[in-house]
């Protein structure tokens, strides 16, 4: 008979209530408390069903979910030129709209798995996809004169938005993949290079067409809110929630879920995160300031408005193929040379002089960052000691990067300035991209040693 993976997970379920019911008490323990180590111990043994309809549906919505937030939000270069031509401000203010985006993308990453983790999934899925769409209407009434409008609904409000639905879309996974978690990890995230495929086409034309800008965000905000409505409606929970393992359905069970300040104290975490914060410092720099370096070179416009989508388009490769190789070799053992190769290509773009050259840069930094990006997740979730503790510890890795979204592209604006000093933002982001891959490399050898002790 054919294994069924759904069938399996009710089995489960039902196996950890009978585990929390039949756990002994002991005469210094009240009747009403079960052990921490028995509740955990019966929470991870639960069969992770590694497939099925749940588990593809919900790699489906958050495929959806990424291709409508970070999709989005890896199409900024566009509303860079526009704003930029529309002299709306300088291009380093006006990169903080869009950083400030990816800031709170990821930092209500914090909150978000906090959340998440106590079980309230479907509430903040729906309380971020109303804010998204609410913030993308609310820019298409926006005066592009008016920077300040522009701030609150695409910096915050999307930003806002997107930040509540990413960390629980991506923690979700692990409910129902573990084997193959990397590459359900790297599934999800090609949604965003989907997105940012999709968008920059369908906007550049809108904007330039007799549609213009304002019903152009209109019908992107359509689009989302469609797709936010099924995201919301396939994906699903499966393993109990740290509130219900504190009180099981019998009343019985107390569990302590991770703390901060222990997760802070965690030597090969923070040596990730620092490595991470030092790459995505500088990661996002040819998607917002790609489509403006092949315009300020005269190259080509027809090129310039569709780089975002050749970068975007061979991410796809790059947000899944080496995901299958980390899943067999592990994830630093991958995210090391990636994060290196990321730098590299940035200062390769000193020796681009023509349309060629933009296309091969854009098709090999695609792969590579788009690989980094996708491996973050299923990076953090291989720190983290049990899958209920796997909401906060990414919440707290991606709120800790945040800055580095906050922060790297105005910088790269304000080294690049009016006369368009190329050299000194490349130089910036490659130097900060390299440095990152020295620190993920530290992490893997604390990781390693300690593997070594614990052998022995």
């Amino acid at each position: 008979m054919d294994h069924d993976p759904d069938m399996a997970e009710d089995v489960s379920m039902t196996s950890l209530r009978k585990d929390l019911e039949a756990t002994p008490q002991t005469a210094d323990s009240p009747s009403h408390v079960v052990p921490l180590e028995s509740v955990q111990r019966a929470t991870n043994d639960i069969a992770i069903p590694d497939g099925g309809l749940r588990a593809w549906l919900t790699v489906c919505g958050g495929w959806i979910v990424l291709f409508c937030t970070f999709g989005y939000a890896s199409s900024f270069g566009v509303y860079q030129a526009y704003y930029q031509a529309a002299g709306t401000s300088t291009a380093s203010n006006i990169s903080w709209i869009g950083s400030f985006q990816l800031f709170l993308m990821f930092a209500m990453g914090l909150p978000a798995g906090k959340l998440f983790d106590e079980g309230f999934f479907r509430h903040i899925q729906a309380s971020g996809a109303f804010l998204y769409v609410f913030g993308l209407f609310m820019l298409s009434l926006a005066d592009t004169r008016k920077y300040y409008q522009i701030f609150l609904s695409q910096g915050i409000c999307l930003g806002l938005g997107s930040g509540l639905m990413f960390v629980p879309a991506l923690s979700v996974q692990a409910h129902h993949w573990k084997r193959r978690r990397a590459l359900a990890m790297g599934i999800v995230p090609t949604g965003s290079s989907i997105g940012g495929i999709v968008y920059p086409v369908m906007l550049n034309q809108l904007f330039h067409s007799s549609v213009g800008f304002r019903w152009g965000i209109r019908a992107s905000a359509f689009l989302s809110l469609g797709l936010l409505v099924i995201a919301n409606c396939i994906m699903s929970t499966r393993l109990p929630s740290a509130r219900q393992q504190r009180t099981s359905s019998s009343g019985l069970a107390q569990v302590v879920t991770p703390s901060i300040n222990g997760i802070l104290l965690d030597r090969p975490f923070m040596l990730a995160v620092a490595g991470t914060f030092l790459v995505l410092w500088g990661l996002f720099f040819p998607y917002f300031y790609l489509q403006i370096f092949i315009s300020s070179h005269g190259l080509s416009n027809n090129l310039a408005f569709y780089s975002l989508s050749i970068l975007n388009a061979a991410s796809i490769l790059g947000r899944t193929l080496p995901n299958l190789l980390a899943d067999n070799i592990g994830q630093f053992n991958v995210l090391v040379p990636i994060s290196t190769g990321t730098g590299v290509l940035l200062f390769a773009i000193f020796g681009i002089h023509d349309p060629g050259g933009v296309i091969v840069f854009a098709l090999l930094y695609g792969f590579f960052s788009g690989a980094f990006v996708s491996l973050v997740p299923p990076t953090i979730a291989v720190l983290s000691r049990n899958v209920s503790g796997i909401g906060i510890r990414m919440g707290v890795g991606f709120f800790l990067t945040s800055f580095a979204n906050l922060t790297g592209t105005p910088i790269n604006g304000v080294l690049l300035g009016d006369t368009f000093a190329w050299w000194k933002p490349i130089l910036f982001s490659g130097i900060t991209v390299i440095a990152g891959s020295s620190f993920l490399l530290m992490a893997r050898q604390v990781l390693s040693r300690a593997a070594e002790k614990n052998r022995l």
